[in-house]
């Protein structure tokens, strides 16, 4: 017997009607997801101010990270900028540093930020730890680069969505444990924080096809797991694990009430609070899983990116504290 859903929100359903849906995913069909061409960054780009730069930092295990760095053109750029360090979604199975480039895209625009997408190795290719700390190691290399960067090293906010929020939220840890580099605010946007899929809004969306389904984030967790026991994954991987949630930086943390992620990720805010921490949590009515990446243009999207603008002001602002 099927879990009672809460409802869609009238407009999100009627485009998610006309949406491709899966129910679940093979190596298959990730590999015919990955072969489909995505929207050239340049379409983000046009008709902005923006200074593209790539770079590549390696890693301790030899490989090459990738960062796409983007700053404001013209007299738009300024010295001691905030910095958006951006982790995409897909699932650690799919996507690339473009992947949802126009959500940090807008805080260039917004705040002067200058805008840092990473590059991560994908599972299964690589597995564990890798994920997070090709992250963290481009994170590393942002804050070392800082005074190149025209990037004000007390104003470097970590945000990521879906996947990339729980790797967001891994790379925070990271940097709380090892104490390097400071971290002024994490962005967790609709998170991907715990392999376990125990709670009830991942029961609720079991089964039938969707954006993105119990069964579909199980096989994306299987993909970085690889052969880890249970009690082998690290929190790092999965944040929702971490015993302790004390030190962190100032948290934004928000959800749809009709996904998988709901319950892990109010959980997650839950425990920052818990552990003295700030944290500010949204949970936004009817909204599915990426709801707001995938149709901008309805009212509750508008709402949700209006609501994260106002928190990065607040955030961002050197007289101003969250």
């Amino acid at each position: 017997m099927s879990l009672a859903r809460p409802d869609l929100d009238p407009e999100l359903s009627a485009l998610l009607a006309d949406m491709p849906l899966m129910s679940q995913l093979s190596t298959e069909t990730v590999a015919q997801l990955r072969r489909l061409p995505p929207t050239p960054v340049e379409t983000f780009l046009e008709g902005r101010a923006v200074d593209r730069c790539e770079v590549a930092v390696p890693s301790p295990d030899g490989a090459q990270i990738p960062l796409s760095i983007f700053s404001p053109g013209g007299a738009g750029r300024t010295a001691g900028a905030p910095c958006i360090y951006w982790m995409h979604g897909g699932g650690m199975i799919m996507g690339d540093r473009f992947s949802q480039i126009d959500i940090p895209l807008e805080w260039l625009e917004r705040f002067g930020a200058v805008v840092i997408s990473v590059d991560y190795r994908l599972a299964p290719e690589v597995t564990g730890t890798t994920l997070v700390d090709d992250c963290y190691q481009g994170l590393l290399w942002v804050a070392e680069h800082a005074d190149d960067l025209g990037v004000d090293p007390a104003r470097i906010v970590v945000a990521g969505a879906s996947a990339g929020g729980g790797l967001t939220a891994g790379v925070a840890l990271m940097a709380r444990d090892r104490g390097t580099p400071p971290i002024a605010a994490q962005m967790l946007i609709c998170p991907m924080l715990d392999h376990r899929n125990i709670t009830t809004s991942s029961r609720q969306y079991s089964g039938g096809p969707g954006v993105w389904t119990r069964e579909m984030n199980e096989f994306g967790w299987r993909s970085v797991l690889g052969e880890l026991a249970d009690e082998e994954v690290p929190s790092y991987v999965s944040p929702a694990l971490a015993d302790d949630l004390s030190g962190l930086p100032t948290t934004y943390v928000d959800a749809g009430s009709a996904e998988v992620f709901r319950d892990e990720d109010v959980d997650y805010a839950t425990r920052i609070w818990a552990a003295g921490g700030q944290a500010e949590l949204h949970v936004w009515a009817g909204g599915f899983h990426g709801f707001d990446a995938l149709c901008p243009q309805v009212r509750v999207s508008a709402a949700a990116r209006r609501t994260r603008n106002d928190w990065l002001a607040r955030v961002l602002s050197p007289s101003s504290a969250v």
